[in-house]
This record gives structure tokens, sequence and C-alpha cells, in this order.
């Protein structure tokens, strides 16, 4: 019994950080997913609201087709789906998009991914994780690279407004939410349950500022447009929402949160190889600092090692 409880969890501290890592993968590729929306003039918002729309109505379909008992909570425990929905995805989506018009998108993509610094806070408040060598180290080599990726350091400086950094400290203030309140809720339901409620708590709470006849009319032009939404709902929002809520139970939430540092790098790729936009040094520096922080994360660190005593 003791082996095969060793089995699962051995199996489990590999497949939780493979499926974060798979889960920032996906949503790097919301830049090649988006761009088609973006160029018949959807704003980011309206974006976002195709998202929620698209990957939520897919996992209500599903969970009315096959066990509509998923749906089932008790009312008391709506604030866990009021806080994944509305203060995480909605909130940080509204911050992100305005700090990325105060700024530019590398100046918010930057500050959404300090989020993981606001989830070491909460998981040593919180839930009483212990704060180790490893993570300072991962967090000191991730940040560093995301800072290399976007600009922020090295060749070329970008300035930040007041307005741009506050919003976009907010929109990484808000992203870490989803872990927390994620957390707490997956102590009592199935993931399924728990993403069909943010997904809906999310859809609520942008509908009012959508222009949802003016989406449908701008997104319906053309079926590659379609696509790329059915794409960006699915592929970049359901996949690595599902993926991140099933590897975040098995997981500490401030690992789960560095893990997903592949995100901003897998964005770069494809702005690289898709979009063709320039290779800098900063991009390959940036890389190699993530991919380290990745490896450091996941491997025994001793400071002090301890010397084997002759047999």
């Amino acid at each position: 019994m003791e082996r095969q409880k060793a089995v699962r969890d051995i199996n489990w501290n590999i497949l939780a950080p493979m499926l974060i890592i798979l889960s920032g993968i996906t949503w790097g590729l919301i830049g090649l997913f988006s761009h088609d929306l973006r160029e018949v003039g959807l704003t980011p918002l309206q974006i976002t609201h195709w998202r929620n729309l698209v990957a939520g109505g897919t996992i209500i379909i599903l969970v009315l087709i096959k066990d509509r008992s998923l749906l089932k909570i008790n009312p008391r425990d709506l604030w866990m789906f009021f806080g994944t929905g509305v203060l995480s995805i909605a909130f940080f989506n509204i911050c992100y998009l305005t700090s990325m018009q105060e700024s530019s998108i590398a100046v918010a993509v930057t500050l959404l991914h300090t989020s993981p610094v606001f989830l070491m806070l909460f998981s040593v408040i919180i839930f009483k994780e212990k704060f180790t060598p490893n993570k300072a180290l991962a967090m000191i080599l991730a940040g560093t690279g995301l800072l290399f990726i976007t600009g922020l350091i090295g060749a070329e400086a970008i300035p930040i407004t007041t307005r741009a950094l506050v919003y976009g400290v907010l929109s990484g203030f808000g992203y870490s939410l989803y872990s927390v309140f994620g957390r707490f809720a997956l102590r009592k339901y199935n993931w399924i349950t728990i993403l069909t409620y943010t997904f809906i708590f999310a859809i609520v709470a942008l509908f009012p500022f959508a222009d949802f006849p003016r989406m449908v009319e701008v997104t319906f032009v053309s079926t590659r447009v379609v696509l790329s939404m059915l794409a960006l709902g699915l592929v970049s929002t359901l996949v690595p929402f599902t993926l991140y809520t099933v590897g975040l139970k098995h997981m500490e939430i401030s690992k789960a949160a560095l893990l997903t540092f592949v995100e901003p790098t897998v964005g770069m790729l494809v702005s690289v190889l898709v979009f063709n936009e320039y290779f800098t040094v900063n991009y390959a520096i940036g890389m190699i600092l993530i991919v380290s922080a990745i490896i450091a994360l996941n491997r025994p660190m001793r400071w002090f090692p301890v010397k084997k005593q002759p047999k």
C-alpha cells in the first residue's frame, strides 16, 4: 500500500510540473491565434471576452452532456469562483490591457509576470509553504530573463509611466489570485467544476464592457477569423487553464507560478518564427535564464553538501 502511494507521489512530482509548463506553452500561443482578431479591429477586451465565451461555453456543454452533478456547489462557496473568475481573470485582463495601452506589449507582459512575487508571499503567509533557496534563485533567474526578453534591460531601455506601472503591477496581482482562490476551491471541488464557474463569472463580469453585437459582426467576416477565435478559446484558454488547474492540485502554488515563465518565451518565439520579428541577443539571454530557472526549481539544491560517512 505504501509502495503504491509512493509511486503515485513520484508520478505527480513529474507530471504536475509538466502540466504547468505545457499550460505556459499553450498560453504563449495567444499572440499567434489573436493576430487575425486584432487585424479585423477587435479590441483586447473583446478578444478576452471571446476567449472566455468559447472556453466557458465548451466546458458548460460538456458538463451538461456528461455529468450535471459537477454543477452542484454550496452557495457559501461562491466567493471562491468570484475570486477566480472576477477578481482574477476579469480584473487582471482589464488592468493588463490598460497597462498595454499606456505603454507597450513588452512592458505589460513584464509587469503581468510580477505575479510569482505575489504568489510567493501568498504561499508563505496563507498556505505555509517554505521559501526555499531554489525558489529564490528561480525567481531571480526567471525575472531577469523576462526583463531581457522584453527589453526593459539590455541594449535599449523602455520608459514606463506611473499609470502603466500601477496597472501593470495590479494585473500581476490579479493574475496571482487565480492560484490562491483555485487552491481553496480544489480542496472541495473537481477541477471541471472550478473551471466551469470560473468562466461563468468571468463572462458575466466582462459582458457589459464588450459590445457583444459588434464582436459578432466583426468576427464573422471570414472563416479564418472564426477559426482563429475558436483556436484562441480552446487551445490558448481552455487547454492551459485545464492543465494549470490540474497541475496546481499536486504542487505548491509558488513553484507552479514560476514554471509559467515559459509563457513569454514561447510568445517571443512565435513573434520571431511566425511574424518574422528580429531575434536579438536579449532574447537569447532571456531564454537561457528562464530555462535555467526551471531547472533550478526542479533540482535538489544543497548549499552545504553533507559528507558521507565511511562504512
